[in-house]
């Protein structure tokens, strides 16, 4: 079957908006990108690999959750380590922590206060030294083992998993993921842009169901 020229051009249209990235024709090439969609019953998300120790990590952190409160978004979060980061990974550990048995308001906090003050963590121990006084600004206790029983490393550990799965090669990498494909972001001041364009594929996407009943 010969399909019409108009026909031909707006399946090609629609295949290069599945997969793409701002700014435009820089977009990785990713291994598997089957967790690059958003979470069942939502059309979009700001999905994101982060290392708590990485400079670029800590210059998106502001826009990533300047437009997660913008537009309403969810936003999922993975912690990525890269190789001959000190600290980064008993960072997220402790953010881990915070997350899961303190609050996630809290954990984001701190992550925050990490991302401010990396000029000043050059070793574990500054970081252990930095960890205890952000707990003791917010009234808590640093546990004296913080995970008896792995888990905080596992989950950890998933996450690095799922970025080696995805093939991933830098930090932060951003992507707006939705029902009908995804972008990704390489420069984070596009990042608003991204997701009018994701949501506007969302839309055009829709079917139309006035239009339906009006025949």
């Amino acid at each position: 079957m010969i399909l019409p020229a108009i026909l031909l051009a707006s399946f090609a249209a629609v295949a290069a908006s599945a997969q793409t990235s701002l700014p435009p024709n820089e977009v990785d090439h990713f291994k598997n990108t089957s967790m690059l969609a958003p979470p069942p019953g939502d059309k979009i998300a700001l999905i994101e690999w982060e290392d708590m120790e990485c400079p670029a990590c800590a210059h998106a952190f502001p826009f990533v959750h300047m437009a997660v409160e913008h537009y309403h978004i969810p936003y999922i979060r993975y912690d990525f380590h890269i190789p001959g980061h000190m600290w980064s990974y008993q960072s997220s550990l402790y953010a881990r922590y915070l997350q899961d048995d303190v609050s996630p308001e809290l954990a984001t906090e701190y992550r925050r206060e990490v991302f401010a003050s990396q000029f000043e963590i050059a070793s574990p121990d500054d970081l252990t030294k930095f960890t205890q006084q952000f707990f003791a600004r917010h009234g808590k206790q640093l546990p004296f083992v913080l995970d008896p029983h792995g888990q905080l490393a596992r989950e950890v550990d998933a996450d690095n998993a799922l970025g080696v799965k995805l093939g991933l090669m830098e930090t932060p990498t951003i992507v707006v993921a939705t029902t009908k494909g995804w972008i990704q972001v390489k420069d984070v001041s596009d990042l608003y842009q991204a997701i009018d364009q994701a949501e506007a594929m969302v839309k055009s996407s829709a079917p139309n169901h006035s239009a339906s009943k009006s025949k």
